[in-house]
């Protein structure tokens, strides 16, 4: 495969929304070190499979927008790989049910640690990537795509991924997939505030579409003062001040506030959706350094 045709399948995996995919699994994993449970084994297969089911999804997106017409000469957003004609719809389907049946391969794997239940979390995680655009009822274009987010990346994969080290789910578990998972639906807010006019023509009803994007904005905003919240109420249970090590994040967090209500040119949500990813990485790295130390 020549390297301009690695680049395009590169770009089909759009890289700016993995964040969504390690952040749960980094967190889930730093909180099993604070107790003592840690598997490298079993995290591992964690991510894989988080990565996996992001990429497989993403393909799913690439192929189904294609099928419904949500991707046309009139979107704002990066170009996608089937709308642009840079690789077939058939080629992107096949794409998306190999990135899966790896996924899918890596939840197996998991079977050991976690038990059989983890196969239906696993199951509901992958039907959920691709009924997420596909399917006779896509949730995203019914307005369940940041709920799909928010359990998925941030309670399930956090919560799984501690589980298979330590083989139960504390509140703390829950409570730290609460932050992930709002500011991974923070990537989607701001993707679906910049494509509102072309989703709506597409009769994709997002939240945006659905409510405005005034009502974007304070979801954004909460999500963001939620998440920076949450170290707080771990250091009020008794963990160290180095929990505390997100709020540095404060000033950004404040930042992309400003920066999402002044809209702009598309190019700017654009540039804003790839910072919404890196808050979400360095949220992550920060609270799960916390956890370790």
């Amino acid at each position: 495969m020549s390297c301009i045709r690695w680049s395009i399948w590169i770009a089909a995996a759009r890289p700016r929304t993995l964040p969504a995919a390690v952040a749960p699994v980094v967190v889930g994993s730093a909180l099993a070190w604070r107790d003592g449970t840690f598997g490298p084994a079993a995290a591992g297969l964690c991510l894989a499979f988080s990565l996996l089911v992001q990429v497989g999804t993403n393909f799913a997106n690439d192929y189904y927008d294609f099928l419904h017409g949500a991707d046309t000469a009139a979107r704002v957003g990066p170009r996608r790989a089937v709308a642009a004609g840079l690789i077939a719809p058939r080629e992107m389907r096949s794409a998306m049910w190999g990135v899966f049946a790896a996924a899918f391969a890596c939840g197996l794997g998991l079977l050991p640690w976690g038990g059989p239940w983890l196969l239906a979390v696993g199951v509901a995680s992958i039907l959920c990537g691709i009924a997420y655009t596909g399917g006779p009822w896509p949730l995203g274009y019914h307005g369940l795509g940041d709920l799909f987010v928010f359990l998925f990346f941030g309670l399930v994969a956090v919560g799984a991924t501690y589980f298979v080290q330590a083989g139960t789910v504390p509140a703390d578990a829950f409570a730290a997939g609460i932050p992930i998972g709002l500011l991974a639906a923070n990537i989607l807010v701001v993707n679906n505030y910049r494509d509102a006019e072309t989703d709506a023509a597409a009769g994709k009803r997002t939240l945006v579409v659905r409510f405005g994007r005034r009502a974007a904005r304070w979801q954004h905003g909460a999500s963001l003062a939620a998440a920076l919240l949450t170290p707080l109420w771990f250091f009020g249970r008794g963990s160290g001040p180095w929990v505390l090590l997100p709020l540095g994040l404060i000033p950004l967090a404040c930042a992309h506030v400003r920066r999402l209500r002044a809209g702009g040119a598309p190019a700017e949500l654009i540039a804003l959706l790839g910072d919404t990813g890196k808050l979400l990485a360095a949220y992550a790295a920060l609270f799960a350094a916390g956890l370790v130390i």
